[in-house]
C-alpha cells in the first residue's frame, strides 16, 4: 500500500480514537448520574408491572432492538425475561401507519395503542428533534408514562420532554450512537443485576 495512504489512514484512526477518549471522559464526568437515574426508572417501571417500549430511527432503531433483546433474553445472567419491546420491528404496523398517517406518526400510533401510565418509553434520537420521536414522547408523557431520552444535542426538544436524559454530545451521529451503546449496556447490567 502507498505510504502516503497508509499515513493518512493512521491519522484518521488516531483522530477517531482521540474523539472517543474525549467522549468517554465526558461520560465519566457527567453521565453517571443520568445512567443511574434511568436504571432506577426502568426498575421501578418493571416492579410496578409496566413495560419498557423503545424507539429510534436508523441506527437508533437497531439500538432499540438491541436493548429489547438484552431485556427479553439476557445480558449477562440467566433470569426471567423482563418486559421490553422495540417499536421499530413490526414492518406491517410501521408501513401501514406511514402509508395512512405519515412517517411522523409511526411511533405515536404505537404509543397510542400500547403505552399505559405504568409503562416507560425509551426514545433514542441523536438530534433530539426527530418529529416521529418527539410526537411519541409527547403522547407517552401525556398518558402519564415515564419518558427516557438518549440524545446527542444539548437542550433538545426530546430532553425537555423526558423525565431523564442521557446526553452523548458529538458532531457525528455514529459517535453519539457508540457512546449510547456503552451507556445502555451499563443500564442493562444494572437493571438485570437488580432482578437477577
Amino acid at each position: 500500500m502507498d505510504k502516503k495512504i497508509s499515513n493518512g489512514m493512521k491519522k484518521q484512526i488516531a483522530k477517531t480514537i482521540a474523539m472517543h477518549k474525549k467522549m468517554l471522559d465526558s461520560l465519566e464526568a457527567g453521565g453517571i448520574g443520568a445512567i443511574e437515574k434511568i436504571a432506577k426508572i426502568i426498575i421501578k417501571t418493571i416492579e410496578k408491572g409496566g413495560t419498557l417500549y423503545i424507539c429510534g430511527n436508523g441506527g437508533s432503531a437497531a439500538d432499540a432492538q438491541h436493548i429489547a433483546g438484552e431485556f427479553i433474553g439476557r445480558f449477562l445472567q440467566n433470569r426471567k425475561a423482563l418486559p421490553a419491546m422495540a417499536l421499530s420491528t413490526d414492518t406491517s404496523v410501521i408501513t401501514s401507519i406511514a402509508n395512512d398517517y405519515g412517517f411522523d406518526s409511526i411511533f405515536e400510533k404505537q404509543v397510542e395503542g400500547l403505552v399505559k401510565k405504568q409503562d416507560c418509553l425509551w426514545a433514542l434520537s441523536t438530534s433530539g428533534s426527530s418529529p416521529n420521536i418527539i410526537k411519541a414522547a409527547m403522547l407517552a408523557k401525556k398518558r402519564g408514562a415515564k419518558v427516557i431520552a438518549f440524545t446527542g444535542r444539548k437542550n433538545s426538544k426530546l430532553e425537555k420532554i423526558a423525565d431523564a436524559c442521557f446526553l452523548a454530545e458529538a458532531d457525528k451521529s455514529f459517535a453519539v450512537q457508540e457512546i449510547h451503546q456503552i451507556a445502555y449496556h451499563i443500564i442493562c447490567g444494572l437493571v438485570e443485576g437488580h432482578f437477577a
